[in-house]
């Protein structure tokens, strides 16, 4: 009899429940996030159990390594984004949505995430921690602009701004408590710039861009960062069957659902990856700077709507441009924008 696993995890516990291929259940347990438990637990079933199946959580790294390491085979991840319950149901629970996973496990329908390779996560989440440094940069160096804007008129571009000094704050703003406010925020403007660097000369030691991946730098407005960003993001680019998958796991596409012409709502925006999104962002406003096709293409789409959806269209194209590039393992070429 092959068994089957489906494990509902949560902050401090997991609700395992395990079923046979004939969908009868076998086995139901609540256990501690604990690895030690979970494999006692699952010991008894271990020669039968084909594959088990773990909600893509935030924190499923040590359960599905955990289990790997200790000789269970047919890892899945469940992506939660894309399973649908009936909307019928009165009552769902912890056991229900165990079962309900090891169910479409059984079935073949379980809508799978991508499980990174354990060897390179620790690399990309070093290259996600330096972009949420650079977002709090970011954050601070417009907090301080619009602090100086306030207190004395005076306007600052981003590159003005790093470069200012105390003194420079002390003979604009005079008075001691504004000159420490704008000081908090010049000093971690500082601190993440330095911290930034630091884990960009880690990343590029460790990581070097793979073949399918060196042609990404050909692309305008897509450099060395952005490259092995995309790269360590991506991972298997044929995971991704057609540009269409890919653009969409980028967050390119509007989640707007329309009916008869009519707006009815917006779809699942938070579903795909919220840093290839990032890095796209950033590679459309280096782009348009850089290249004149894409400065004109951006131009038509701020004629046509606004600045923000105009450089969401380019990184739109900007990833139909970066999937073929990968898959294909060219370089980039003007006939590429007009897929």
């Amino acid at each position: 009899m092959e068994l089957y696993a489906g494990m509902d995890l949560h902050s401090r516990n997991t609700y395992i429940g395990i079923m046979d291929d004939a969908l009868n259940r076998v086995f139901k347990k609540r256990v501690p996030n604990d690895l030690d438990q979970i494999l006692q637990t699952l010991t008894p079933f271990q020669d039968q159990l084909k594959g088990f199946v773990v909600e893509s959580t935030f924190n499923w790294y040590w359960l599905v390594d955990g289990l790997v390491d200790a000789g269970y085979s047919g890892a899945h991840l469940a992506n939660p984004a894309a399973i649908k319950q009936y909307e019928g149901l009165k009552y769902s629970d912890d056991q229900h949505d165990a079962f309900f996973l090891a169910k479409l496990l059984i079935l073949g329908i379980l809508p799978e995430g991508y499980i990174y390779p354990k060897e390179h996560r620790p690399v990309r989440d070093l290259a996600r921690k330096r972009m949420f440094l650079v977002r709090h940069k970011t954050a601070n160096i417009l907090s301080l602009q619009s602090f100086l804007q306030r207190c004395c008129a005076i306007k600052l571009s981003a590159n003005d701004t790093r470069k200012l000094t105390v003194e420079t704050l002390e003979e604009w703003l005079k008075e001691e408590y504004l000159v420490l406010t704008a000081q908090a925020s010049l000093d971690t403007i500082t601190f993440l710039k330095e911290k930034i660097k630091c884990l960009e000369r880690a990343i590029i030691k460790r990581v070097k861009l793979r073949k399918g991946f060196k042609q990404l730098l050909t692309i305008p407005g897509i450099g060395n960062i952005l490259a092995m960003t995309i790269m360590l993001e991506v991972g298997d680019i044929n995971r991704f069957r057609k540009v269409g998958n890919f653009v969409s796991y980028c967050r390119c596409v509007p989640s707007q659902r329309l009916s008869d012409g009519k707006s009815k709502g917006v779809g699942n925006r938070k579903n795909g990856n919220r840093y290839l999104s990032w890095a796209l962002t950033e590679a459309a406003q280096l782009g348009r700077r850089y290249n004149e096709p894409f400065r004109r293409y951006y131009n038509r789409k701020v004629a046509q709507a606004n600045t923000s959806l105009a450089t969401k269209a380019l990184g739109n194209k900007l990833a139909r441009i970066c999937y073929y590039v990968m898959r294909d393992r060219v370089p980039f070429r003007k006939e590429l924008t007009s897929h």
